[in-house]
């Protein structure tokens, strides 16, 4: 997992190829906590974290976009009482890039 989040992100447009099946399946190793799922037909990567009360959660998802705004790659923040789910993905191109893994490293690092 540190291996990856050291990694930097590329810039995405449309049209950037998005991470096979394969590199999706070695690259999950590295964030076991992760699960992929598919919503409206796109690939996104997903955890929830879990805290003690509303204010460490909080805390937590404004570090989560303090991350998202320097690299300008924004995930979906769901806050809640005790926790934060972070969902990943690249809106460009309607799924997951190599980026969402990276970022996905990364918020483990907040945690």
């Amino acid at each position: 997992m540190t291996e990856l989040a050291q990694q930097d992100c590329t810039a995405c447009k449309a049209g950037a190829p998005q991470v096979s099946d394969e590199q999706q399946l070695t690259l999950m190793q590295s964030l076991p906590q992760w699960h992929c799922l598919t919503r409206d037909g796109e690939r996104q990567l997903e955890r929830v974290f879990h805290f003690k009360n509303f204010k460490q959660a909080w805390a937590f998802s404004n570090k989560v976009a303090e991350l998202a705004e320097r690299e300008f790659h924004h995930p979906a923040l769901t806050l809640e009482w005790g926790k934060v789910t972070v969902t990943w993905w690249t809106h460009a191109i309607k799924g997951l890039h190599y980026n969402d893994f990276i970022m996905a490293a990364r918020t483990d690092k907040l945690f």
